[in-house]
């Protein structure tokens, strides 16, 4: 399977990086990681076939994370005149909250009868359900986005790819990634405490319990931006690919 790191970035578009969304593509299909405001340009930049994607899954309802979508269902809707089935699936409450995001974005949008099959999928955490051929297993983390924020682990064609989300260090995210073929891990902040997110000082103090063969650095705030990667870790930047 290939990764391709569409967006990195934080809320602040530090380092001028795109909002979270990542690519994931297999032999049976594709679909993305979130899909953040800025998504639909990082996509169109990259060339990405977005009649392809087959699924999208959401770790939380913040603006940086989800906040695509609109742009992401006018474009299937008017241009890209989509014909195959789409899948949404995120927290507990993304039904109200999609429809919300489209009528402050694009008013009546949400009224859009869809020339396309578009699914709606919540995801409770800590339970595991088959979603368009993905196994897709979400775990609590702590982080207030107004629904809950879970972290995702992904299991298709064989290979296990976890994503944190946003959080803080909680025990659960060990859980969410042990063993994991790739681990992307917010890392907002290195040897600073702020509510919500990473101190990638709390990260590298459990990594031979997660026990993740790869673990990839994602939105981090200009502080990491400058730092090297951690010993054990790789820094994700817009475009990155990986193999796995």
């Amino acid at each position: 399977m290939k990764l391709t790191f569409l967006g990195c970035g934080d809320a602040f578009g530090s380092g001028g990086r795109f909002n979270t969304c990542f690519h994931v593509a297999g032999e049976t299909g594709r679909f993305l990681v979130d899909c953040g405001a800025s998504s639909l340009i990082a996509l169109r930049r990259s060339g990405v076939d977005l009649n392809a994607i087959g699924a999208i899954f959401l770790s939380h309802l913040h603006g940086d994370h989800f906040g695509g979508l609109p742009f992401f269902l006018l474009d299937a809707q008017f241009m890209s005149r989509r014909a195959a089935p789409l899948t949404i699936a995120g927290p507990e409450g993304l039904p109200a909250r999609l429809h919300e995001l489209q009528e402050a974005l694009f008013p009546r949008s949400s009224e859009n009868r869809p020339r396309f099959e578009l699914n709606l999928v919540e995801l409770p955490a800590g339970e595991r359900q088959e979603v368009a051929g993905v196994a897709v297993t979400t775990v609590a983390m702590d982080h207030f986005s107004g629904t809950p924020s879970n972290a995702l682990r992904l299991e298709a064609e064989g290979r296990v790819l976890a994503y944190s989300g946003d959080t803080a260090w909680t025990p659960a995210l060990i859980a969410a990634a042990q063993g994991a073929d790739v681990f992307i891990c917010e890392a907002s902040f290195r040897g600073r405490k702020v509510t919500g997110h990473m101190d990638v000082d709390d990260l590298l103090a459990h990594m031979a319990e997660i026990g993740a063969k790869r673990t990839v650095l994602t939105h981090m705030g200009d502080d990491m931006l400058a730092r090297p990667a951690p010993e054990g870790t790789m820094k994700a930047h817009d475009g990155l690919e990986i193999v796995f």
